[in-house]
């Protein structure tokens, strides 16, 4: 059985990505479990890597489920971080952002209704 998570992202600067992540995240990372190493804990057995390792940055895609997308939306608009607006996708809504990378880090949203 499995019990956590970790998606990872690889970057080409951990500085500027400390400083974009930290702006997706709403704040600064929980961990650095080892050079060029963030870690943020996003829930209960699961978070997000972002790991400095130049010649693979920018060809991870993380998607991340949020429970208030419009809400997400709204606070990195204020913050800086452009993006398309949300879009239908999949069972839900979507977010989809590039860090400085190109790194695809899509926060997604179910759509409420019955379970299929």
């Amino acid at each position: 059985m499995f019990t956590g998570m970790l998606g990872n992202a690889t970057v080409s600067d951990l500085a500027r990505a400390e400083h974009w992540y930290a702006q997706l995240i709403g704040r600064g990372p929980d961990r650095r479990p080892m050079p060029g190493l963030l870690e943020w804990q996003l829930g209960p057995g699961f978070g997000l890597q972002v790991y400095c390792e130049p010649e693979r940055a920018g060809h991870s895609t993380v998607v991340l489920e949020v429970a208030d997308l419009d809400a997400h939306a709204a606070r990195l608009a204020e913050a800086g971080i452009e993006h398309p607006g949300i879009q239908p996708g999949g069972d839900g809504d979507i977010l989809q952002l590039q860090d400085p990378d190109g790194n695809w880090i899509v926060l997604a949203s179910a759509k409420a209704g019955p379970e299929s």
